[in-house]
């Protein structure tokens, strides 16, 4: 019987975590990843990148978890679709951004800049990172307690299940981070044309897609 349970438990884990890996491909995440990465140099910092994304977004899906797994209560509708909202006026501000920047120059940084600067342009980039994962992870905690709590009786397992389900974003979102970050560190430097080009898509997908989310929280 005990080894029942324990399968039982590795499963919802392992489920948890698949889950969480193909979590980071949803348009909105993805949509806000590729403005990011236009600001990132290095194949390293670009995982970092993803990462920081991933460490937000599991830090509001386990404090939302506390909250609603340990004093039982339910994320309304109506709540869902405002953290919702706020994820595609995010997008939107992040796509501008990326415009902006290339109306103002390459990358908006002079040749210039001082070491110090670029570090803190970086702090600024990470920062922005974790910022964006938080909003994400507040707006995707209602989905995920609405499939948590019907399936898990042990409110223990349920947080777990909840961190697992995060660390498995945060290994897709990396790896989601490089590969579409590459494309635009392979061309900054010797491609500047087809670099602009590309800022430019991801900019306007973000504004897209966060329009079209704005738009359908009004609509319903």
């Amino acid at each position: 019987m005990e080894t029942a349970v324990e399968i039982g438990t590795v499963s919802v884990l392992v489920t948890g975590f698949v889950i969480g890996l193909k979590h980071a491909l949803d348009a909105d995440h993805l949509a806000a990843i590729g403005t990011m990465v236009t600001e990132e140099r290095s194949p390293w910092g670009l995982a970092v990148l993803g990462g920081t994304w991933g460490f937000g977004h599991t830090l509001s899906l386990i404090a939302v978890g506390i909250v609603v797994l340990m004093l039982n209560l339910q994320i309304s509708a109506r709540t869902e679709k405002v953290l919702e909202g706020f994820v595609g006026l995010m997008l939107i501000a992040l796509g501008l951004n990326v415009i902006r920047r290339l109306l103002r120059g390459s990358d908006g940084r002079t040749p210039e800049e001082s070491l110090h600067q670029e570090e803190s342009h970086r702090r600024k980039v990470s920062s922005r990172a974790l910022a964006v994962g938080l909003v994400h992870g507040l707006a995707g905690s209602a989905g995920l307690m609405l499939l948590v709590i019907p399936t898990i009786d042990s409110k223990a397992l349920g947080l777990i299940y909840i961190a697992v389900f995060g660390i498995g974003s945060i290994g897709g979102m990396m790896m989601m981070s490089l590969l579409i970050g590459l494309p635009f560190h392979l061309t900054s430097k010797n491609l500047e044309p087809l670099n602009k080009g590309l800022q430019t898509v991801a900019g306007i997908a973000s504004a897209v897609i966060g329009g079209t989310i704005v738009f359908e929280m009004f609509a319903g």
